[in-house]
């Protein structure tokens, strides 16, 4: 039986989730770990551990396209304080970076209204849920109040929260809906249907852009029938595809990718330019999925450093597990693992 040690867990302080406003601000406003040269003896294992661990969200094209598209939205609905507003759907296979991507945007876009709002302390521009498995609509009001942190009690009935969430989200000024995993939204059953109309609803009650993010939602029921219609009609649908490697184009945005991650690592035997050199490799590998690649190299850095080896070689990643997705597409492509 593999057991955990204190070491295992030494840097590890307990967060709030960012579907909860504390959890949120503080992802929004959480510098990331601070990078010191890989020798500098001040700079701890643990400490190299958590930056890594950790490593910077990259930018990729896709990311571009989605916060352009948004901005765009915004300026839309900004006029339209009622009635069908127009939204953004972000689509694609797992791993492939969507939760990511929504996150940098409304983190992006928080800091943006904290600059053109000096001092409003109050404001929640932006508000960030996941839609919870076999939601129903009370379910599903209850995720926007619980993330403005108002108290609810087994009396308050659907109607009562869903009215004091949208008066509440009116004044304090929020703009900016996030709905990550809308796929779980079964409309074939009751339950789903209901709740995708309450989120219908609240989209035309709320004042602001609601952005949803969901895995393949061209093949859910959400888009299918008079209830798929309608939400066809009023959103965008972004797909987040993975990342190709056919084109020359193509390859120079991947090794980019691979490149500017391989620039983050510190440690201290690695040969610079090894992830480079293997970046078709990684994108066999992880089947060009931003998720699994970050992964993948954070993963290995770890065993690097906990191992004292200190440095990424091609055997190195062949060892670290994937997810099954990316796992399945990879296992020809894989050399054959230490002994």
């Amino acid at each position: 039986m593999v057991s955990l040690s204190p070491h295992d867990t030494a840097g590890f302080a307990p967060l709030a989730p960012p579907t909860v406003w504390q959890g949120w601000d503080a992802f929004v406003h959480r510098a990331p770990a601070f990078a010191r040269d890989a020798a500098d003896p001040v700079w701890s294992q643990t400490e190299r551990e958590d930056y890594h661990s950790e490593l910077a969200v990259m930018r990729t094209p896709a990311m571009d396209n989605v916060f352009t598209a948004v901005r765009r939205l915004l300026l839309v609905n900004r006029r339209q304080q009622a009635g069908a507003r127009r939204g953004l759907i972000i689509s694609g296979p797992a791993t492939t970076g969507k939760t990511t991507t929504m996150m940098a945007l409304g983190r992006s876009f928080q800091l943006a209204d904290a600059r053109q709002h000096p001092g409003q302390a109050a404001r929640r521009p932006v508000l960030f849920i996941s839609v919870p498995p076999a939601a129903t609509p009370k379910m599903l009001v209850s995720e926007f109040a619980r993330f403005l942190n108002m108290p609810i009690t087994d009396r308050l009935n659907q109607t009562q929260i869903t009215g004091a969430v949208c008066d509440l989200l009116g004044e304090l000024g929020t703009q900016l809906v996030l709905v990550d995993d809308v796929h779980l939204l079964d409309t074939q059953r009751r339950a789903g249907a209901e709740t995708s109309d309450q989120l219908k609803y609240l989209g035309e009650r709320i004042p602001a852009t609601f952005v949803y993010s969901a895995i393949d939602i061209e093949t859910s029921s959400l888009l299918s029938g008079v209830r798929g219609a309608q939400i066809a009609g009023r959103f965008k649908l972004f797909r987040h595809r993975p990342l190709a490697y056919a084109t020359e184009q193509d390859r120079a945005v991947w090794n980019e990718l691979v490149q500017a991650m391989e620039n983050l690592l510190r440690l201290r035997a690695h040969r610079t330019g090894t992830l480079v050199k293997h970046a078709a490799y990684l994108h066999a590998r992880t089947a060009g999925r931003i998720g699994s690649l970050s992964h993948l190299i954070r993963e290995a850095a770890l065993i690097a450093i906990t191992e004292g080896t200190e440095r990424i070689t091609k055997q190195l990643l062949a060892e670290v597990e994937l997810d099954a997705a990316a796992e399945a597409q990879a296992r020809p492509s894989r050399p054959t693992r230490r002994t």
